[in-house]
């Protein structure tokens, strides 16, 4: 039997949210190594300071959510704040992470200053801002009928709990990796960065010399370059959203369908040509090839004849020269 998540404000959602985040810190004793196949800005953590990381992000977002709970917002006034509160809910886990890293805390006070002035016109922020935490907090908050029309795959009164449940551990890793990057820009320079990974000993035994550390940082970087130029355009265009849930084989990913049409709107010129060129590909390519697999059946088939053709001469020529023999 299909659990649904319930529609409206009521002790029932109340319910839901709370058996959520129950859920969601048991699985933290699972195994939360990176099964994605792609590199994560958590993996050069050891398991304490990510488990500590992922609890840190939890008790903050269930603060987040009664404290919201008790301003009563409608939906427009979460729509309108939630890009303030995502980059001040990034803001406040960056200071308590580093916090516990480091009690006296005041070596690294201006880098949190730093980190809180530098989200203004972040375009892949404003996306991720809208996948994360948009719908999520309609789901937490309000529930699943204030949710926009067609931007999933069903009917938004019928929104079953995994779904939510899917996003929520989905939002949970990906603003791990949104705070260990804020994290990580904020140096002033790499040995900075190096010597603040070896001082407190957060790295995992994999990253533990500077060679390491550096593939690990260069890794990240190109892999992010590809998924911003490339990967990204391609799911916005497909209406698909990569989501991180965990499991007990670790942290996996699948890909759910969402309506992106917003997000066309976000992106660069250079990414909406790749749009564009994928457009042609799915429209042309498939022309073209059906074009030259004719093409190439004709030529064989003439080949083929020509063969035949030739061989037949062949042997009555040989016939003939017998003959006269």
């Amino acid at each position: 039997m299909i659990k649904y998540w319930p529609n409206t404000t009521s002790i029932k959602l109340n319910n839901y949210v709370v058996n959520l985040f129950y859920i969601t810190k048991k699985k933290f004793v699972y195994d939360l190594s990176n099964n994605t196949q792609n590199y994560l800005y958590t993996d050069i953590l050891n398991s304490m300071h990510k488990k500590k990381l992922f609890n840190i992000i939890l008790r903050e977002f269930e603060k987040l959510i009664l404290d919201l709970t008790e301003l009563n917002l409608g939906k427009q006034k979460l729509k309108q704040l939630n890009y303030q509160i995502f980059c001040d809910f990034i803001d406040n886990i960056v200071y308590e992470f580093i916090y516990y890293i480091n009690k006296k805390y005041d070596q690294y006070q201006k880098t949190n200053i730093k980190i809180a002035n530098n989200h203004k016109n972040n375009k892949i922020l404003m996306i991720k801002h809208n996948l994360l935490l948009d719908n999520l907090l309609i789901y937490l908050i309000l529930g699943s009928s204030f949710i926009d029309k067609h931007i999933f795959i069903f009917n938004k009164f019928y929104t079953p709990y995994q779904h939510v449940q899917i996003l929520f551990e989905n939002f949970i890793i990906q603003i791990s990796h949104i705070i260990i990057n804020k994290l990580f820009n904020n140096f002033l320079s790499l040995s900075e960065l190096i010597q603040f990974l070896k001082k407190y000993s957060i790295c995992n035994n994999a990253y533990i010399s500077t060679r390491s550390i550096i593939l690990f940082l260069n890794y990240l970087r190109w892999q992010n370059l590809i998924y911003s130029y490339i990967y990204q355009p391609q799911e916005i265009y497909n209406a698909h959203y990569q989501v991180l849930i965990f499991s007990n084989k670790g942290i996996i990913k699948k890909y759910i369908y969402i309506s992106r049409v917003k997000d066309l709107e976000k992106l660069s010129k250079f990414k909406k040509i790749f749009i564009f060129l994928l457009e042609i590909k799915d429209t042309c390519i498939p022309k073209i090839e059906k074009f030259f697999l004719i093409l190439i059946k004709y030529i064989f088939y003439i080949i083929i004849n020509l063969i035949n053709n030739t061989i037949i001469l062949m042997i009555r020529i040989i016939m003939s020269y017998l003959y006269q023999q």
